[in-house]
């Protein structure tokens, strides 16, 4: 049996990893379909991680933690997890693919989130080179410049603010004319001067050349079109939180979920199940930064220590 499972291989996963093994934890897996990393291997600028001066692209970020984390013992299986359960001795099954059942006294939930998609031609070439969909990551590289936030959620509305200090200029795209922010954020928002509402209307098409972007085409509920010649557009058009591994066989959850999908968890990370944690963007009002995903997976970490020393 397994003292703990850590399921994902992103930033907290290895946090996680890594403070569990370090502080004493003999037999820790990291199950992960993949290499480990995350969504961050795919940035291709990181410059706000404290400590790491140098900017550098997400991939080589990532590599000297996948060395540091399996220092003291941790494993990685590269395995696609189904489903975990709580079984009556206290203890949890983490269910394989092909149906394998590997047991362990404590879990760690790191699978994250994955931004939605706006759907328009141009989004997926142009993601990484001018299409964003993180503001704090990003922000400072449109200083001066005008930009695109497409949303109409608090998030949305909260990143415009944000960009609206760095950036000449933010437009604001919803597809309505009415906002689902809260009415103090929607109210900031109209009375920023830096900030132009684009209402009724939707990104059609995202064009660029072998620099980045150039051109978001909107286009509205009437048929009308407008080309905005900015180099970024920010979407915050929502989040799909990948917590499948918690649903179980009659569609309930394992743990308690927020509205939006996400993990309930306390400032130890702790779920309403004993035993199992969640840590980075899988949790409730994640802030989606590397950094504060390694700190989620500290804590889950040494949380995971101190639940095992509870058990004997």
């Amino acid at each position: 049996m397994l003292d703990l499972a850590i399921i994902g291989g992103g930033p907290a996963g290895l946090s996680a990893g890594l403070y569990a093994t370090r502080g004493g934890l003999k037999n820790v897996i990291m199950f992960d379909k993949g290499m480990p990393g995350g969504q961050i291997t795919s940035s291709s600028e990181l410059e706000n991680y404290p400590g790491v001066a140098q900017v550098q692209n997400g991939m080589d970020f990532m590599t000297p933690w996948i060395e540091q984390s399996q220092r003291f013992g941790l494993k990685h299986e590269m395995a696609l997890v189904e489903r975990v359960i709580k079984n009556d001795d206290k203890t949890f099954s983490v269910i394989l693919e092909g149906n394998k059942e590997v047991k362990a006294k404590t879990v760690i939930v790191c699978t994250g989130a994955v931004p939605k998609k706006v759907g328009c031609k141009g989004e997926d070439e142009f993601f990484g080179r001018g299409v964003s969909t993180c503001a704090t990551c990003d922000g400072f590289f449109y200083k001066n410049k005008e930009v695109v936030v497409v949303g109409g959620g608090d998030t949305a509305l909260e990143e415009a603010l944000y960009l609206a200090n760095i950036c000449s200029k933010v437009y604001l795209v919803h597809r309505r004319d009415a906002f689902r922010a809260a009415p103090v954020t929607v109210e900031k928002v109209k009375k920023n001067q830096k900030i132009e509402l684009v209402l009724n209307g939707v990104v059609d098409e995202i064009k660029g050349d072998k620099s980045g972007v150039t051109d978001v085409i909107v286009k509205f509920n009437d048929g009308k079109t407008r080309d905005i010649k900015v180099p970024g557009i920010f979407t915050f058009v929502g989040l799909n939180v990948n917590n499948d591994v918690l649903k179980q066989t009659d569609g309930s959850y394992l743990c308690d979920i927020s509205k939006n999908n996400e993990v309930i968890v306390d400032l130890k990370m702790k779920t309403s199940i004993e035993g199992l944690f969640a840590a980075g963007d899988i949790r409730i009002d994640a802030p989606r930064q590397v950094v504060c995903a390694a700190s989620d997976g500290a804590i889950a970490g040494l949380g995971a220590i101190s639940y095992i020393e509870m058990l004997h």
